[in-house]
């Protein structure tokens, strides 16, 4: 059984999209998953099971959450060795700084530098923003609630074709902790 994380995009923020984390995990143990846990009101989930890959789970749960609660939202899944790497991989000194300024921004497929060509970096010091697999390190020192360039990077045309998912940096180190095979 391979541990995964399935990040919910948009629910139960400013009360829309109410999805209850109880009525989740349900559902997700429904659909056959073994081991389910959420974690915070904000769209995380972990769950085991042996069939399937990130792309084909995301969009089975993505189908249940629309047919059972009746409005769609987007999910990505990934599994234990994606996130790990991730956070392995960060570009900042996340130990030194608070969760609140470090992000990371998890997308559906690749994303090219290009994408972000016409944006000035420059103007946007000191937050900054680095790539990674099919992910965007961010550092906002104020938080992400007063990023300019977190808005900037969020502009639909940036993510146009793409799903895009943020975490604060304390969700992304617990969720490779919750779902690291047992010891």
């Amino acid at each position: 059984m391979t541990m995964y994380a399935a990040l919910l995009r948009g629910i139960n923020v400013g009360g829309r999209k109410k999805l209850p984390m109880a009525e989740l995990r349900t559902l997700m143990t429904g659909l056959g998953y073994g081991s389910v846990q959420t974690y915070l009101q904000s769209g995380q989930a972990v769950f085991a099971t042996d069939h399937g890959d990130g792309g084909s789970l995301a969009a089975e749960l993505s189908a249940a959450i629309q047919e059972r609660f009746g409005f769609p939202v987007d999910v990505l899944v990934r599994d234990h060795a994606y996130l790990r790497a991730i956070a392995e991989a960060c570009p900042f000194p996340a130990a030194e700084l608070e969760a609140r300024q470090l992000h990371v921004t998890y997308f559906s497929a690749p994303v090219a530098p290009e994408r972000f060509a016409d944006l000035d970096a420059a103007a946007h010091l000191p937050e900054e923003f680095r790539l990674g697999d099919r992910a965007l390190y961010l550092y906002a020192p104020d938080g992400l609630g007063r990023s300019k360039l977190a808005e900037a990077l969020s502009r639909p045309r940036t993510n146009k074709g793409l799903i895009a998912t943020t975490r604060n940096w304390n969700t992304v180190v617990k969720l490779v902790q919750l779902t690291a095979p047992a010891p």
